[in-house]
């Protein structure tokens, strides 16, 4: 992982506590950040600085999600790169994914190279980096 993105922030949001500390091993492993946010409502309550690098978004329950609370969460996927992660690896989840405009998805468990380089792109891709 680059060192530039050293200072960035990975929201990691995810309501089971085990998969949600060890996605935030594998993040502060790399160097990087990690936010944790157990719940939806959690995350969208943030305010993100200029030092974010993305989302990690457990997507498994957005299904029934009301339709404001998708529309904040889409208004907040605009300005926060979104990388959808689920334990389910279906066309259900994968629409849900692209609904949202994430910008990668993973089934978890997640591969964390392959995660830690979803990271990296997406950092990349949107200029996410804080100068320096």
């Amino acid at each position: 992982m680059p060192e530039a993105v050293a200072a960035c922030v990975v929201y990691v949001v995810q309501a089971d506590e085990s998969v949600r500390n060890g996605l935030q091993r594998v993040i502060d492993s790399a160097g990087l950040e990690s936010a944790p946010c157990k719940s939806l409502d959690a995350f969208l309550a943030q305010t993100p600085g200029r030092n974010v690098a993305c989302a990690l978004l457990d997507i498994s329950g957005l299904r029934a999600c009301a339709p404001t609370l998708w529309a904040r969460l889409r208004t907040m996927a605009a300005r926060v790169p979104v990388i959808a992660l689920s334990s389910r690896d279906d066309p259900e989840m994968g629409r849900i994914a692209h609904d949202l405009g994430a910008r990668a998805f993973f089934r978890i468990p997640v591969d964390a190279a392959a995660l830690l380089d979803s990271i990296d792109w997406v950092t990349r891709a949107d200029g996410a980096r804080p100068p320096g």
